[in-house]
């Protein structure tokens, strides 16, 4: 009976997202009730976390998050338990931002974030949900599934409606893109996912070697450079063995 206000109105936005299919800002704000930048407030907290997208005209239209079911992989709270740990320490150590994702179908979800401590960094992602062939945990899992089963997810028609769909003009040069991230055992994004920002991703491996999800180290493009040359491949493997030695030692995560 007592709605907090601003959750009640973040939740009418999705639902005006998802039966209207296009919003504009005055017609929110009109909505809520509230001025146009409490709604613009709002409306751009869900497009950092992937319920909404602008197109080219500002208006405000589903995003990719807002139609996706639930993962269905019953060990994520464990595996996050696992992973955060370690992800701290990485972070700490690089002083750079540390993701944990697993991924589903053409998706990459973001199960963790531990975020780096400088004043200009890259933001928690916890909950958003990204195309896998544009972030770099997304294509280093992509990278350990056969040719077959990579065309067959992103030449299907729900990758088409999710907005993932690889032309076969497209694909021989992702194959090959996948193909050198098997050789370099990492995979790099970038501005692949966001304009100024680059990340650098590794699979994680349950005790029997699947793949179970990825950990990826994103810092605005500025600083990649600098922090590759520094160590951060084998500082990231170091990281992903830790994870991967309490993995295989968790019965819960081995399947």
């Amino acid at each position: 009976m007592y709605p907090i206000e601003a959750v009640d109105n973040a939740l009418l936005l999705l639902q005006l997202l998802r039966d209207g299919g296009k919003l504009r800002l005055k017609d929110a704000a009109a909505e809520l009730g509230v001025a146009t930048s409490t709604a613009h407030r709002l409306l751009a907290m869900l497009v950092y976390r992937g319920f909404a997208v602008q197109d080219e005209f500002k208006n405000y239209l589903p995003g990719v998050a807002i139609g996706v079911g639930p993962a269905g992989l019953g060990w994520t709270r464990q595996l996050r338990q696992l992973a955060q740990p370690h992800m701290e320490l990485l972070s700490s150590r690089l002083n750079e931002t540390v993701n944990l994702m697993v991924r589903v179908g053409t998706k990459v979800r973001f199960l963790s974030t531990s975020e780096g401590g400088s004043a200009l960094r890259v933001g928690d992602r916890q909950g958003s949900v990204m195309p896998a062939h544009r972030a770099s945990g997304g294509k280093a899992m992509l990278a350990e599934l056969d040719a077959a089963m990579v065309h067959k997810l992103f030449s299907s028609n729900s990758a088409e409606i999710g907005g993932d769909y690889i032309s076969e003009q497209e694909y021989p040069a992702f194959m090959r893109e996948l193909e050198a991230v098997r050789r370099n055992g990492f995979a790099a994004n970038f501005e692949g996912t966001e304009e100024g920002i680059s990340a650098l991703g590794m699979a994680l491996h349950n005790g029997t070697g699947d793949v179970v999800g990825a950990m990826s180290v994103a810092t605005p493009v500025a600083r990649f450079r600098p922090l590759y040359d520094a160590g951060l491949v084998q500082a990231l493997a170091e990281s992903r063995r830790q994870v991967e030695l309490d993995i295989a030692a968790n019965p819960a995560n081995r399947e």
